[in-house]
Order: C-alpha cells, then structure tokens, then sequence
C-alpha cells in the first residue's frame, strides 16, 4: 500500500470511529430526530454542488425508488435509532454492538441469489460473533436497556440490507452522486419531526461543536476520503476500516467520556472481531479471481472505475456509522 493509502487508511479509521461519541454528545440536547436533520442537512449542502458541477444529479435520480428505499433503508433508519439507543447506552458499547454488521451481512450473503456456502470457517466466525454480543449484552446491558438493544439491532439489520439494495439496484451510478441525493432525501424526511422537536434555545457548545463535526468531517468529508481510498488501494483493502471503527469507539469512550472498560468489554470486541473476519472471508480458490471484489456484506464498500465520479464496478456504498 502506498503513503498516500495507508493515510487515507488511518484517516478513515478514525474518523468513522468518531461518531458514536458525537452522538453521545449531541443527544444529551438534541431529540434525535433534530440530530438527524442537521447532520444530513449540512453533510447535503456540501456534497449536492459537488455532485451537481460533475453532472451526476440527473443520473441519480433517474432511479428514484431504489434510491428512496436505500436512503430509507441505510440513513434514515439507522440514524435515528443510534441517537435513541446512546440515550441509554454508553459510545463504546454501541460502537462495539454495531460492529457485527458484518456478521449479518454474511448471513445475507448464504441466502443471496450468489448462494454462497456455510463452510466450517464462517459457521465459527458466525458462533463467535454471536458469542461477541451475548458477552456484550449479557454483562453490561442493564434491564432497562431492552429497547436500546432492540434499535441497536434494528441497525445493524438495516446496515447490512441498505448495501445490499444499492449494490442490485444502485451500483451502475456515480457513488458520490447517490450519497449525496441519500443524504438529502434523508434531511428532507426529517425536516417535520427534527424542527418539532428541537430545543426552544440554541444548544452548549459542546453539542453545537459534535453536531458540526459530525456532518462535515464526519459525514460530508468522510465520503469524499472513503472514495478516494478505494481509488487508491481498491474494495478489498479498504473495507478493513469496517474492523478498526469499532476499537476507535471504544478508545474514545473510555478516555473522552470515563466510560467502563471491562473484561467483557474486551472480550467481547475480539468475539466480534474475530467472528467478523472468519464469518465473511473468502475461501482460497476464490480470492486470486475476485481480489477486487469487496468480500464483507453490509461494509461501507463501494468501488469507483475512475476517481470519484465514475460508477461503481463492485461492492457498495454504505451511509458510515
């Protein structure tokens, strides 16, 4: 890998690990849905001209229902329901649930049109990533938690189809373009609920600052570094960021918030990593004829022919956390 990809690489891995603790910020005074509003609204009015100079618009929404159900499916959904689950749950332990995405991408994946095999690998990558959450959930999820837990899987499910959606129904389109007509389809869903329910005074810095930094670095931004990460390494490298999110969250949490780090919590992250990564690798004779090919359902994958506006050949694109 290049100097240019391993930044490109450490940028992303830390930047898309950042989320679960602005979220936990913001929604100590922010509704959720307002959270949701201004994160998609301002990540929109960055990325909209961009995709507009490069002429990408008209494409996107020349395939209007695949698109609405995907923004649906992997924005508006998703990011709702973190905002609620942190109202209850500390960052780490959302950052470290959500991390099994890919453990039910590969399940997906067993009873896609591709009809991929449950080999012995994936079966114990899949029964220690259950494992992973059982450990989580088990020891550090209180018994007024049970709703929390519930959106947190409600994401985790929609995380792993949204990419599925787009990359059967969405994948021939410019990648920037889609994420940026998503992100604002999404704002746009949630302007009635986001301004009713918004704070009658105008937030503590603290939030404004998570809220900010949330949508421009780590939404607007981030897409712009994901794209020119796959232009760099290709699919197949950069979907790893999907492994390193998760201890960034937790890094975060402990030191930014004081939030508990326990044995389970340990044990409990390598579970689901190590699930992850038997659960959807790729048998041998398959990775020399497919080294392009992002092998991870439901990771924020897409893969771009030429530089950021050109379509995507494989894999997706997914709405980060």
């Amino acid at each position: 890998m290049s100097r240019r990809g391993w930044l490109l690489f450490i940028a992303m891995g830390l930047i898309w690990g950042i989320p679960y603790l602005l979220i936990k910020v913001a929604v100590e005074e922010l509704a959720p849905s307002t959270l949701v509003l201004v994160r998609t609204a301002l990540a929109a009015a960055l990325l909209l001209p961009i995709a507009f100079a490069r002429g990408q618009i008209r494409k996107v929404l020349a395939r209007w229902w695949p698109l609405l159900l995907f923004t649906v499916v992997e924005i508006c959904i998703p990011w709702l329901l973190l905002g609620f689950a942190e109202l209850r749950l500390s960052s780490s332990l959302t950052g470290l649930l959500v991390a099994a995405v890919p453990l039910v991408g590969a399940l997906i994946a067993l009873s896609g049109p591709a009809g991929e095999r449950l080999g012995p690998r994936r079966l114990v990558g899949l029964l220690l990533g259950a494992a992973g959450v059982a450990a989580l959930v088990g020891f550090q999820v209180g018994a007024g938690d049970t709703w929390a837990i519930a959106a947190i899987v409600a994401v985790v499910i929609c995380y792993a189809v949204g990419p599925v959606i787009l990359s059967r129904s969405l994948s021939d389109l410019p990648p920037l373009g889609t994420v940026a007509v998503a992100l604002g389809l999404a704002a746009v869903v949630y302007i009635p609920a986001g301004i009713a329910q918004a704070p009658r005074s105008w937030p503590s810095a603290d939030v404004t600052v998570a809220v900010v930094v949330l949508a421009v670095l780590c939404t607007a931004l981030a897409f712009l570094l994901f794209f020119a990460l796959i232009a760099e390494v290709g699919p197949a490298r950069s979907v790893v960021i999907t492994y390193v999110n998760p201890a960034v969250a937790v890094l975060l949490g402990v030191a930014v918030l004081g939030e508990a780090f326990t044995v389970y919590t340990a044990v409990g992250f390598a579970l689901i990593l190590g699930g992850s990564v038997l659960a959807t690798a790729r048998p041998r004779e398959q990775v020399g004829a497919a080294a392009e090919v992002c092998d991870v359902p439901g990771a924020p994958v897409a893969a771009p022919a030429d530089g950021l506006g050109a379509p995507a050949r494989t894999g997706s694109v997914g709405g980060g956390p």
